[in-house]
Parts: structure tokens; sequence; C-alpha cells
């Protein structure tokens, strides 16, 4: 399918259609669009028709035949597994009369994770690819195109061509240059400070042993207590576990050292495991579970463990996941998450539009209020 002259963009119902050398070198640094992340999620049948996630990875192409773009994109037949909700947009059009499904879905699935969506070689711009995925959206009859989670620039130059733009918010921890955990619990204030410190030695005094596995250090027998700790965590919450079994031993087998778990036995015996996966700037914390319940292990596993990962081996950035505002006093900070949509039908647009005009506002702030909780000490605080 043209997309744009001596550019070519094809659809794709397999990640394994397209070299993984190609993929990644349009991808970048973040494991979460990378070949291996993604064709973990479908050889695992986490992803597929099955799922209601049915792959339709775009490929961009020149006239020499070059991959010079992609994106990770499915056909969705539900609003399931995004994190992004639009299920308010899709009730309103489905009761006037309209199909909202299937849409198109630029996302990593069950991963609130941003990062780049619109994945190019240097020289390529966001548009040439935009509109490929708006040709796209008409080609295979969906109503919409969503590129969720994406980076800062992908969502100003799609707002500059046309595209509805939407915010977020998430809790992320930054790096100042910490020589180690001591030395940033001083950055707070005080009563943060001495907080902190309780949590931990709470955790200490439970008879728990932990410990930070990584790559060829996390077993099969790991991944089958995680897995156990996944689904009681995600059934007792949502009622359905998106990822198989297979899965979690499919990613420590593709991304290796890029694998981090953060784990907690008691006398021998698995309990708990916070799941990260490491890019070059930043530590993604993803999924987390437990088989007992420990006062502050959870902020101890999914929080301070990777703080400390982070300043021990110089990364700049922890980003924690989706919700949590109990993730402000761990330090982990206020910051805004970027989506744009494409909306085939024009009085849909414009309501939506309308709506995200306001609820962007509301964000920015929500996010000045919530940046008045923050737990770092000033100037002239001990």
């Amino acid at each position: 399918m043209d997309s744009l002259p001596e550019l070519t963009l094809s659809l794709h119902r397999a990640i394994a259609e397209i070299p993984a050398a190609d993929w990644d070198a349009c991808a970048g640094d973040n494991p979460f669009v990378s070949h291996a992340f993604l064709s973990a999620l479908e050889d695992s049948g986490s992803v597929s028709t099955k799922t209601g996630w049915l792959p339709q990875h775009a490929a961009l192409r020149d006239a020499g035949g070059q991959i010079v773009a992609c994106a990770p994109c499915y056909a969705k037949s539900h609003s399931q597994g995004e994190y992004v909700f639009d299920h308010g947009w899709a009730d309103a059009y489905e009761r006037a009369g309209g199909h909202y499904y299937p849409k198109l879905q630029v996302a990593v699935p069950f991963s609130p994770v941003p990062g780049p969506r619109l994945l190019r070689r240097p020289g390529i711009p966001v548009a040439a690819l935009a509109q490929g995925l708006a040709q796209a959206m008409q080609a295979i009859e969906c109503s919409s195109v969503h590129v969720t989670f994406c980076t800062e620039e992908e969502w100003h130059a799609l707002g500059e061509a046309g595209w509805l733009q939407r915010l977020g918010l998430q809790f992320h921890w930054h790096n100042h240059g910490y020589k180690d955990f001591d030395d940033f619990l001083n950055a707070l204030s005080s009563r943060k400070r001495k907080a902190l410190r309780r949590e931990r030695r709470s955790v200490a005094e439970s008879g728990l042993t932990l410990r930070t596995l990584r790559g060829a250090e996390i077993t099969p027998a790991h991944w089958q207590a995680f897995y156990r700790f996944y689904r009681n965590t995600v059934d007792g919450r949502w009622g359905g576990a998106y990822l198989t079994r297979s899965f979690f031993p499919l990613l420590g087998e593709r991304l290796g050292d890029r694998v981090v778990l953060m784990w907690a036995e008691r006398e021998g015996t698995p309990v708990a495991g916070a799941l990260n996966l490491l890019g070059d700037e930043a530590l993604y914390g993803r999924n987390w579970g437990c088989e007992e319940e420990v006062p502050f292990l959870h902020f101890e596993l999914c929080y301070l463990r990777a703080i400390d990962f982070a300043i021990e081996h110089g990364i700049g950035r922890v980003e924690a996941g989706a919700q949590g505002e109990h993730k402000i006093q761990r330090g982990y900070l206020p910051a805004p998450t970027y989506s744009a949509h494409l909306i085939a039908h024009r009085g849909l647009s414009r309501a939506v539009a309308e709506f995200l005009e306001a609820e962007r506002t509301a964000i920015r702030e929500r996010m000045e209020d919530l940046a008045t909780l923050s737990p770092y000490r000033h100037d002239d605080e001990g």
C-alpha cells in the first residue's frame, strides 16, 4: 500500500514477518518496543486473535525495500489492556449507531510504559508513518487509530498532523547523581526520610531474604513462582490474566540481562517478586505479585529496591508503572504521559476533541497540585 512517494507501507499479521535486525534498527533502546519483547508476547499466545489483539504491525519501506520505519500495531475488538481509557468514546459512538470496533492500536500490549511508538531510522519524519497509519485505518476499515504512551516529540508531531492529543499522569523517580541510597534519603525532608527508614527496617526485620536477580540468575523455578504471584495479583484485582505462563520464561530468554527481578523468599520459599526491564536510560517497573502479605514489602520491592538498582548502575530514571499517588512519598514525582488519536467520524472526533481539551487542563492542574506534595527538602531544611 503506497503511503508517500517512494515509501510503501505494509501491514504484517505477525512480528516474525519482519526481520528482528530491521525492526530494532528503528526501535532504539526501549526494551518494550524491541522485537524480542513483542515476539515473546505473540509466541506465548498472550497477544493473538483469540485475546482480541490482532497484530497489524506497520512497516514503511523505501524504494530499495529497506525498512525505514515501523510501528507495533494491533486491530482491537475491545479496549482492555491499554491503560488509556476510551470506553466512554466507544459507548457514545455505539449508542449513536456507529461501530467503534475494530480500532487500530499503536501500543505495547498490557504495558503502560512511555516510549517511542512510531519507530524510525534517522531522517524519517513522524509524519511519514502517521500518514501511512491513517491510510491503514481506512484500508482495514477501522474507526480510529490510537498511539498510546508515545514520546512527547511524537505527540507534538501528531498534533501538528491533526491528531487529537491526550495527556495522562504517572510518577517517575529521577537520579540526581546520588552516591547511594542514604544520599538519596538525605535529599528528602526529615519526616519523609524517617518514614522510609522505618519501612525498610520493618521489611528487614520480617525474616525475609531479599535478592536482586538479573538475566541468567533467573531460573525456570523463579518464573514458575513469579507466574503464581502474577496470577494472584491479577485475578484478585481484575479477574483475568493477560499474560500466559510461557511469556515470562520467553521474556527472560530473549531479553537476557535487560530483565531485573526483585525477589523475596522466606526460608528458601519464594513469597514475592517485582519484574523490571532495563533500558539505557531507565529502569521500567512492570509486574508485581506475592503469596504472603508483608507490611511495606510491595513498596520495598517495586520502588525502593528499584532506586537502589538505579543508583548502583548509574541509571537516570525509574518508571514504576501506572497510577499510585503513594509513590510520591517514596521520591517518585508527577510526570506527563502522551497519547494521540485519529478518529474517522467527524462528529465523534469533534466531541472527543472537546473532552480532551478539558481533560488536558485538568491533568495539568492535578500535576501542579501533586507537585506540592513532593517529599524532597528545601535548601533550608535538614
